[in-house]
C-alpha cells in the first residue's frame, strides 16, 4: 500500500465523521450505533438519508449542504476515496454528515428497522452478468426494508442504460409505487435542481461523453412482493470510462 494511501487512512481514523467496525467485531459484539444514530451520532431526529457507494461523497456533501434537516450518512468501502468527502465535511463543520465505512453487502448489520428514510444509489455497477450483486436488485431490496421505513424512498441516478431499464422492470414487476422514471435527465426542463446541480467526478465524466443520466424514483413499502423481472435487456457498450465491454453478450437478465 502506497504512503498516501496510508496518510488517508491515519487521517480517517482520526476523522470524528467517519466511522469503522472490523468484521470480527461486527461477529463478535455488533455495531453499538444501530439503532443509536439519531441519538449518539447525529443527537436529533431529523430524517437519516444513505447514500451508498459514495465514493468520494460529493453527493453525500451536496445533499447535506441542500438539506440541513436531514442528515446523511455516505457508505462505501473505500476508504482512501471516501476520505475526500470525509475531509470536506470535517473542515467545513457539518453536522448533519457522516460516512460509513463497509461492504454493503452486510448495510442491515448497521440500521435498526425504521432508522432509515432514504437510500440513494448514485452511479452504482450495474454488475449486467449476475443480478444478486446488483444494487437495486430484490436481493438488495429485501436488505434495504430491514432499516427502512415503510414507504421508504429510493432514488437511482445512473448513466447505464442497462441498470436504468433493469430498475424499471423491476419496480414494475413487484407494483413499487413510482414517483419519476426520466431516462435523459439533462433533457428534462423542469427537475428538482439538486439532481443536476450536484455531479460526481464520474456524472461528468459521463456527461462529456454525451451519455445521457437517468434517475428513478420509487417507493418500498414493508408489505410488497420481491419477484425479479425475467426479460432480457440490452448491456452497456462500455464497462468503465476508460474500458470497452469484454464481453460479447449482447444481453442480460
Amino acid at each position: 500500500m502506497g504512503k498516501g494511501k496510508l496518510a488517508k487512512f491515519a487521517e480517517m481514523a482520526e476523522n470524528p465523521l467517519v466511522v469503522e467496525c472490523p468484521f470480527w467485531q461486527l461477529q463478535k459484539e455488533g455495531f453499538s450505533l444501530k439503532g443509536k444514530w439519531h441519538e449518539e451520532f447525529f443527537k436529533n431526529s431529523n430524517p437519516i438519508v444513505l447514500e451508498l457507494g459514495c465514493g468520494r461523497g460529493e453527493y453525500t456533501i451536496g445533499l447535506a449542504q441542500r438539506f440541513p434537516d436531514k442528515n446523511f450518512i455516505g457508505i462505501d468501502i473505500k476508504g482512501a476515496r471516501m476520505w475526500h468527502g470525509a475531509k470536506i465535511a470535517l473542515e467545513a463543520g457539518m453536522k448533519n454528515v457522516a460516512f460509513l465505512r463497509t461492504n454493503i453487502e452486510i448495510i442491515d448489520a448497521f440500521f435498526a428497522p425504521n432508522e432509515v428514510a432514504e437510500l440513494w444509489l448514485t452511479f452504482s455497477d450495474p454488475q449486467m452478468k449476475k443480478a444478486t450483486k446488483r444494487l437495486t436488485s430484490t436481493y438488495f431490496m429485501a436488505r434495504y426494508r430491514r432499516f427502512l421505513i415503510d414507504g421508504g424512498i429510493i432514488h437511482v441516478k445512473t448513466d447505464s442504460n442497462f441498470l436504468a431499464t433493469y430498475t424499471k422492470y423491476m419496480v414494475e414487476k413487484n407494483g413499487l409505487p413510482m414517483e419519476q422514471c426520466i431516462f435523459d435527465l439533462y433533457a428534462e426542463k423542469e427537475v428538482d435542481s439538486s439532481l443536476t446541480e450536484i455531479r460526481t467526478y464520474y456524472e461528468g465524466m459521463w456527461l462529456e461523453r454525451g451519455i445521457p443520466i437517468k434517475y428513478l424514483q420509487f417507493h418500498l413499502p414493508h408489505n410488497c412482493s420481491l419477484e425479479e423481472p425475467d426479460i432480457e435487456i440490452p448491456v452497456d457498450g462500455y464497462r468503465s470510462y476508460d474500458h470497452e465491454v469484454v464481453s460479447t453478450k449482447k444481453t442480460g437478465k
